[in-house]
């Protein structure tokens, strides 16, 4: 049974000829992403304590930023489809509440011109929820 690759968690990218283990500032020859970060880490689990399968491991805020972790190992067969179903999720919640993510909306939600799929949905939420402007 063949080993499996070791790949940038954020392009996808080969990373087979940088040596292991991965240094704090190694960065993917593809895309200049950081390598030792959580994100690319063996023990990295969303939802677990920290987001962190390791108990003796400190915390560490950033998740992709490059840390001093020791109990770091690089997770193989990673491809860049983790942070392309995150952002594909955020599209389809931008798109379904009219707004680009992370950008507030250039008018307040009463400005005339919001279509009336919005207008019918901020109605049955008003309904639901009551008006807070009011």
């Amino acid at each position: 049974m063949a080993k499996e690759s070791l790949n940038c968690r954020h392009c996808g990218g080969d990373l087979s000829g940088i040596p292991l283990p991965l240094g704090r500032r190694e960065e993917c020859p593809a895309c200049a992403s950081s390598l030792h970060v959580c994100r690319m880490c063996e023990f990295y689990e969303p939802g677990a304590n920290r987001n962190c399968r390791e108990p003796m491991a400190g915390e560490v805020r950033e998740k992709e930023a490059g840390n001093y972790c020791d109990y770091f190992r690089p997770r193989r067969g990673l491809t860049a489809s983790e942070d392309r179903a995150a952002a594909e999720s955020r599209a389809r919640l931008s798109a379904l509440f009219g707004e680009d993510a992370g950008k507030e909306r250039p008018d307040p939600p009463d400005a005339p011109g919001d279509s009336p799929e919005a207008e019918d949905s901020r109605r049955k939420l008003e309904s639901l929820f009551g008006d807070s402007e009011k």
